[in-house]
């Protein structure tokens, strides 16, 4: 059998056993994917490839305007490709380490130096407003209210929710010290209208929280098309523009979340818990806080849209 045959979902194998999140499962595989089809055009496999495949690929990123942080992700999946097959025992060498180690060193160009959008509250009031589906305005309210990441929406089951305390479980990530976050009412009551709204939907008799238009788990695409939709109708996205602080995308929220929590005054080893970031996991620890004092700062200090 050809050893090439089933080799990205083979890979894709690997990224699960390996404990990676489905999203960037997904994303690997895409970008390996990309790859194998530039190999296969210049009438080569994967498995016959050498460093100055993977050069000419990264050269041609580079001709077609991707920016250094995109061309990073596709040599670190491919790494973790080069990396199975060394395991597999169906090659010996990892090409992509030695063009990441030489053509990946250099800083990024003052262009590249960005930073995410942070909006006033007034202005994620007036973006929310721009949501014409319900559903699309809940998942904002949830990205808004609580921070999350967007693997981590993603992967939200309805069963996720307690709507006795108000909070969601997350499912289990490296990034997250645990999996509590809460939200407050004005995400509660656009939670519950899309609850009612998706059991008319196709796919309402599965586990997903938010569902695509044709009744599977919502992906990291339709959350991004909806976001910029959205944000170009609120003035907050300039589609003409590369330069990160001229998009508002689902990790701004994070960022919004973060900024306007501390400018209310919460403690910011509270917000560092509700970000679920692992050294404010420690010292909650550690001082012995628990999770419902953390939730009454919350309610005390997150924005209120009135939408």
């Amino acid at each position: 059998m050809d050893p090439e045959m089933n080799l990205l979902q083979g890979f894709a194998a690997d990224c699960r056993t390996r404990g990676m999140a489905e999203i960037s499962v997904k994303t690997y595989v895409a970008h390996a994917r990309r790859f194998q089809d530039f190999i296969q055009a210049k009438g080569k496999k994967i498995l016959e490839t050498d460093r100055l495949d993977v050069r000419d690929y990264v050269e041609q990123m580079r001709q077609r305007k991707n920016s250094t942080k995109s061309i990073r992700y596709h040599l670190a999946a491919l790494s973790g490709l080069y990396e199975w097959l060394i395991f597999e025992g169906l090659t010996e060498t990892n090409p992509a380490i030695d063009v990441r180690m030489r053509y990946m060193r250099r800083g990024k160009k003052d262009d590249e130096c960005h930073t995410h959008k942070i909006i006033s509250v007034e202005e994620m009031a007036k973006f929310l407003e721009a949501f014409l589906d319900p559903r699309d305005k809940a998942i904002a309210l949830v990205f808004a209210k609580t921070g999350i990441r967007k693997g981590e929406l993603i992967s939200l089951d309805v069963d996720s929710i307690r709507w006795g305390d108000n909070s969601l479980l997350l499912k289990k990530t490296k990034k997250r010290s645990h999996g509590l976050v809460y939200f407050d009412g004005e995400a509660a009551y656009y939670l519950k209208r899309w609850m009612t709204l998706r059991e008319g939907r196709e796919g309402s008799d599965g586990k997903a929280l938010f569902l695509s238009t044709q009744g599977g788990r919502l992906g990291i695409g339709g959350i991004n098309a909806m976001f910029r939709k959205a944000a170009v109708r609120a003035g907050l996205h300039d589609l003409k523009s590369d330069r990160m602080e001229d998009h508002f995308s689902p990790h701004c929220c994070r960022h919004w979340f973060t900024t306007h929590l501390l400018l209310n005054g919460m403690q910011r080893e509270f917000v560092q818990w509700l970000r679920g970031d692992h050294d404010g996991a420690a010292y909650m620890k550690y001082y012995h806080i628990p999770p419902n004092v953390v939730r009454e700062s919350y309610l005390a200090h997150i924005p209120q849209l009135g939408v």
